[in-house]
């Protein structure tokens, strides 16, 4: 993978173990990792205007809104910022996500994510 310097991924899982663990996979790859347990608390991060590179998100998760309109609201602002998402609950199309979203289905795999997120163009600070 190419250098990134101060390559961000914020991961919005409200699971704790799963966070963890996506965070400790995300680390591994070369980022540094900001954590949420909720969409609201993603997007007030997103708005102190640290400059993330990549946003991991389940898509059910409690609060004022999930996970989707989480990633919908962060295209409309940040229109170019990667994101992922995640659900072991619903499986969706590209028709069902913003523009430039992947899909991951759980349970995933370290290595899954990685290519993923490879195929997608966004490194960690690791080559």
């Amino acid at each position: 993978m190419p250098f990134t310097p101060n390559a961000v991924a914020l991961v919005a899982e409200d699971e704790p173990l799963v966070r963890m663990e996506t965070a400790d996979i995300l680390a591994d790859a070369g980022f540094e990792v900001l954590e949420a347990s909720t969409a609201p608390a993603a997007l007030a991060c997103l708005e102190e205007g640290r400059a993330i590179t990549l946003l991991f998100t389940d898509v059910l998760m409690p609060g004022a809104f999930d996970g989707l309109a989480l990633a919908y609201k962060v295209r409309r602002r940040w229109t170019h910022l990667p994101i992922v998402i995640v659900s072991g609950n619903v499986a969706l199309t590209a028709a069902q996500m913003p523009d430039n979203a992947r899909f991951l289905p759980k349970p995933y795999y370290a290595r899954a994510l990685a290519r993923l997120i490879h195929d997608m163009g966004v490194c960690g600070n690791s080559a």
